[in-house]
């Protein structure tokens, strides 16, 4: 999952002001949830009819790139204009990191692991923040977080138990356990543009280094046009869209849209309550995959994963200090 928030993280959070509470806020977060939860089988469907994870991550990250960047010029054009040559580079890591490279390790995963079962494990990145925020800024935290630890863990051996038929694939894992680094670099970055910078343009601009990442390491001009052409069938159904249809709504319904969902819900209900909202997303993605893909987990998994959620719940609320928040995970499926 990208990620928007108000607060600040450096070293110390400090008090921002934020907009009170409303069920718009509530609903708008939801609903961008419920869109990433669905992008991660769309995402999964095209990657089992040819298009590479790399591929497809890069059409994600240049089409929501021109799509963003063109929002920014519209709406605020001068704050787009960087203000340091420190702060270029720490957008060109937070693009290549924290976007670039979370999208590439998450489509990954789910091209190895069951959807439901790669986010749990990008979901510990929130818990890695806390670790960081203890242990490196020295950050005071409640006792909380050694029981989100422990029921991270003991949620994620809960998950790994699977039947006889079903091995876990051991690149998928380390693809998701990638991802939840990569977030977490994110979130923490994140923090520390926002001090001087608005969501939208660091949204921007981090999508823009993200797709000149990509667009480097494979040039367009090799892209292979003929999948887009591709007919995808839909289980269950006699829909087989080509490609392009499934590549325009990882864009625009997978990526923009929740993208700016979150930040109207960060602006009316603040960073730490939309993370907590935005947990649906494992569960609504999970019943995703078992409606569309057919991907189910047992009762036991499904006990693993709560246990990891309510893990994750308790690090978002472990710093200390009502002004200390943790950042949302808006982007990473």
């Amino acid at each position: 999952m990208e990620t928007a928030g108000c607060g600040r993280l450096d070293g110390y959070a400090r008090a921002v002001p934020r907009p009170t509470s409303s069920a718009l806020g509530v609903l708008a977060v939801v609903a961008g949830s419920l869109l990433f939860a669905v992008n991660g089988t769309v995402a999964k469907l095209a990657m089992d009819a040819g298009l590479s994870p790399t591929r497809l991550v890069e059409l994600r990250c240049l089409g929501s790139a021109v799509v963003l960047v063109t929002a920014a010029l519209v709406v605020s054009p001068r704050r787009l204009r960087p203000t340091s040559r420190r702060e270029v580079a720490a957008l060109a890591l937070i693009g290549v990191v924290g976007v670039a490279l979370v999208q590439w390790f998450y489509l990954v995963a789910i091209s190895r692991l069951p959807v439901g079962l790669a986010l749990l494990i990008e979901y510990t990145a929130p818990l890695i923040v806390a670790l960081w925020a203890r242990f490196v800024f020295r950050e005071q935290v409640r006792s909380r977080v050694w029981w989100a630890l422990a029921a991270c863990l003991a949620g994620l051996t809960l998950v790994a138990q699977v039947g006889d038929e079903v091995t876990l694939d051991t690149v998928g894992i380390l693809a998701a356990v990638g991802a939840a680094v990569a977030l977490a670099t994110y979130y923490l970055l994140g923090d520390r543009l926002l001090r001087t910078r608005d969501p939208l343009t660091t949204h921007a601009w981090s999508l823009g280094f993200a797709a000149l990442f990509w667009v480097v390491l494979q040039p367009l001009w090799t892209f292979p046009t003929s999948t887009l052409g591709i007919d995808v069938q839909v289980p269950g159904t006699a829909l087989d869209p080509p490609m392009w249809v499934f590549v325009a709504w990882i864009i625009l319904l997978g990526t923009v849209a929740p993208y700016l969902l979150f930040l109207v819900g960060i602006q009316r209900i603040g960073a730490a309550r939309a993370g907590l909202v935005g947990m649906v997303e494992p569960v609504a993605a999970s019943a995703a995959a078992w409606v569309v893909l057919g991907e189910s987990m047992t009762a036991v998994q499904l006990v693993g994963g709560a246990v990891v959620l309510g893990g994750v719940i308790l690090a978002e609320t472990a710093r200390q200090g009502r002004d200390r928040e943790l950042m949302p995970d808006t982007a990473a499926p």
